[in-house]
């Protein structure tokens, strides 16, 4: 019986995540495993990947100064999502991708349990959210 994901899907991926310019596949391949993996514990067994739109939020929150550009750690991890929690990585309409190094990271409003385990863990750390609606938070 397959089962429809419960969005949003919040978890925390420990690590420093791996930057699309990696050289090494192998080490491309072990982080996509990673995530892959902590995603698929919240997911519900049995799930079949979603077809809507999706949104995600990623929030990496380093050990020290992070060291190359924010935005090469979004196509490994959504590689990694693909054909897992959602169909195609063309369903992704929108990306939102902060990272919040020490000293630099500000008070949030509410958060999530989830959210607040990033926050307060042990770093490096990467928050991910995916919603199944890419408008939330824009009206």
């Amino acid at each position: 019986m397959s089962v429809e994901i419960d969005f949003p899907l919040e978890f925390v991926v420990t690590g420093t995540p791996v930057s699309l310019q990696t050289k090494r596949a192998d080490t491309r391949l072990a982080w996509r495993a990673k995530v892959k993996a902590v995603s698929s514990a919240s997911l519900p067994e049995g799930n079949f990947s979603a077809t809507s739109l999706i949104a995600v939020t990623l929030f990496y929150f380093p050990e020290t100064e992070m060291q190359g550009d924010i935005d090469n750690i979004v196509k490994p991890v959504l590689d990694a999502l693909s054909r897992h929690v959602y169909a195609d990585d063309r369903q992704v309409e929108r990306v939102w991708v902060q990272k919040f190094e020490p000293g630099r990271i500000f008070a949030f409003t509410n958060p999530s349990a989830v959210l607040e385990e990033a926050l307060r863990g042990s770093k490096p750390r990467l928050f991910v959210r995916i919603h199944d609606d890419p408008r939330e938070g824009l009206a």
